[in-house]
């Protein structure tokens, strides 16, 4: 009687293991991220034909970064599942060995003829009875426990083949990334559709430059540089969108305004963290006003977003657009610096659980007039959730 009670309890522990995690399946947020690539890549032959190369083209790159971060946060999470449930089953190991010498225990007590002498209890019918009660309990309870090992190794079958077929669409992606922004670059090299607010003054910008050590001292001098425009190109207005701004690339804050750094360095704007070769975008229509190397902040592009209100961007290894051209939201200025890791990489990344890949560093700063003000003031960075 105790060898079945306590086969029953081990027998109950398999199959309350059995609850199903909510959510949606690893395998299938891998397989979406398939398709978001395979979209891009399609996107990519029709940009050639579309009216407006430069936008078809943006889209088309920022398609493939959101498959290529699909990709990596669906395999990083198969690989966690497939972990998860071999130690799952490793753990079950000692249960399935306990409940077999239990088994075998009940299995000794049979009497010749396979009759169930254990169950002929002292108690006489009633305690048979509950012995008979306890048996009806464990099978279903065994069954359940095998299936749930069944179908976890056909989930684990499934997740390593998935792991093992995404080398092929991650190719698709990065060589499909490396071609768009190849002819992205080609695209806004040949753009003559811009309208132009002033003349660029390559002198007065270079004598700024030597004139100042500091991007604060730039920045102030650019303003004082007052253009003269050769068409009358209106901004729209920014109050309603104050605090809502896209950030200009898919990054993560590293640091706010404000704070120290390692070395104890506190700037006013933000650092943020991107992955290799990320696009860098105007958050709204603005007139470049400055494009080029400056300083120690590798290359900078300068967007006046409205009259006196400066977006900084700063850290970028290639830089787009001409000083004085007005340009639309969304208007790529410039690519992050580093290149994509290879596949092998990738895949050990994602499988020891790490993967984030951001190596790269964007700043931001934001000036009204000659002062630096929170670039959150403008930006939208979902600070409760970082």
């Amino acid at each position: 009687m105790k060898h079945l009670a306590a086969a029953a309890l081990i027998a109950f522990g398999f199959a309350g293991s059995a609850t199903a995690e909510g959510g949606a399946s690893p395998a299938d947020a891998a397989r979406a991220a398939a398709q978001k690539i395979e979209t891009a890549s399609l996107a990519l032959q029709e940009a050639g034909d579309a009216r407006d190369r430069v936008a078809a083209l943006t889209e088309t790159v920022q398609g493939f970064e959101a498959g290529l971060q699909a990709m990596r946060e669906g395999l990083r999470r198969a690989a966690a599942r497939e972990a998860r449930l071999r130690r799952d089953l490793k753990r079950r190991e000692g249960e399935t060995a306990r409940l077999l010498g239990v088994l075998q225990s009940v299995g000794r007590g049979m009497g010749p003829g396979g009759g169930p002498v254990m169950l002929l209890h002292p108690d006489g019918p009633t305690g048979t009875a509950r012995a008979g009660m306890i048996l009806a309990d464990v099978t279903p309870a065994l069954e359940a426990g095998a299936a749930r090992i069944r179908a976890d190794l056909e989930e684990i079958e499934i997740l390593r083949a998935l792991q093992e077929d995404a080398a092929e669409a991650l190719q698709d992606g990065l060589s499909g990334i490396q071609t768009a922004r190849t002819e992205l670059s080609q695209a806004i090299a040949d753009r003559t559709d811009l309208p132009q607010r002033f003349a660029d003054d390559p002198v007065k910008i270079a004598l700024l430059i030597a004139s100042t050590e500091t991007l604060n001292g730039f920045a102030s001098g650019l303003v004082d540089i007052q253009e003269t425009g050769e068409s009358a190109v209106v901004l729209p207005d920014l109050d309603a969108r104050k605090g809502e701004l896209p950030l200009p690339a898919e990054a993560q804050v590293l640091r706010r305004a404000g704070e120290a750094d390692a070395a104890g360095v506190r700037r006013p704007g933000l650092v943020l963290a991107t992955r290799p070769s990320a696009l860098v975008v105007s958050p709204t229509a603005a007139t470049i006003r400055y494009r080029g190397p400056l300083l120690d902040y590798g290359n900078v592009v300068i967007l006046e977003a409205e009259p006196g209100l400066l977006f900084v961007l700063a850290g970028m290894e290639a830089v787009y657009g001409n000083a004085g051209q007005v340009i639309p939201e969304g208007t790529p200025v410039g690519l992050m610096g580093g290149n994509d890791p290879e596949i092998g990489a990738i895949l050990s990344q994602v499988s020891d659980g790490s993967g984030q890949e951001r190596t790269e560093t964007l700043y931001i700063e934001v000036r009204q007039g000659k002062t630096t003000v929170d670039p959150e003031t403008w930006f939208r960075t979902d600070k409760d959730e970082l």
